[in-house]
């Protein structure tokens, strides 16, 4: 059984949302407002946050931007998952991935399922490694966000919770 270890002292950690949208702005970036409250509230920081259109050559030159950046220790993107043609993020993100989180991807589609059934096929939703940086490729829908969070990324950015996290294995990520 999973737990949150409340003998460990939390640690924060700076994340960097990105929304990716043709048609959004930071008046009406649901997902991206709600990703960073969430992150906000739980206690970690929101280290950067921006707005781009799908555009897979500007996609790559941000993330790859902030995953040099060593302060950033976790990437979460919103939008760009689906099937139409400008949904572009999982390319991007796959051309300049380092390692793949299979299970991330896996895991959402599985809580997504239990809410909207077999529609969750249509999500791209992944997550990967990039220069010791976590990137995680989100849909754009506030609900999808609320599950990715609320499911997943609290509990594996939180040092205490056990078996294991990605935040323990953070300082090994770029190990030979």
């Amino acid at each position: 059984m999973s737990s949150i270890n409340k003998k460990k002292k939390f640690i924060s950690i700076n994340i960097a949302i990105l929304t990716i949208s043709d048609s959004r702005n930071f008046k009406d970036d649901i997902s991206g407002n709600l990703l960073e409250e969430r992150i906000i509230n739980f206690g970690h920081k929101v280290f950067k946050r921006q707005i781009i259109t799908d555009d897979i050559p500007l996609i790559k030159k941000i993330i790859l931007n902030w995953s040099s950046n060593k302060l950033i220790d976790a990437i979460i993107t919103t939008g760009g998952t689906g099937l139409t043609g400008r949904d572009s993020t999982p390319e991007a993100i796959n051309e300049i991935a380092e390692k793949t989180i299979d299970g991330f991807g896996e895991l959402f589609r599985q809580i997504s399922f239990s809410k909207i059934g077999t529609s969750t096929i249509q999500s791209r939703a992944l997550g990967a490694l990039l220069k010791g940086t976590y990137v995680f490729a989100l849909p754009g829908s506030k609900s999808a966000c609320k599950d990715a969070w609320d499911h997943i990324l609290k509990f594996q950015l939180d040092n205490r919770y056990q078996p294991c996290n990605f935040i323990e294995i953070m300082p090994r990520l770029q190990e030979l």
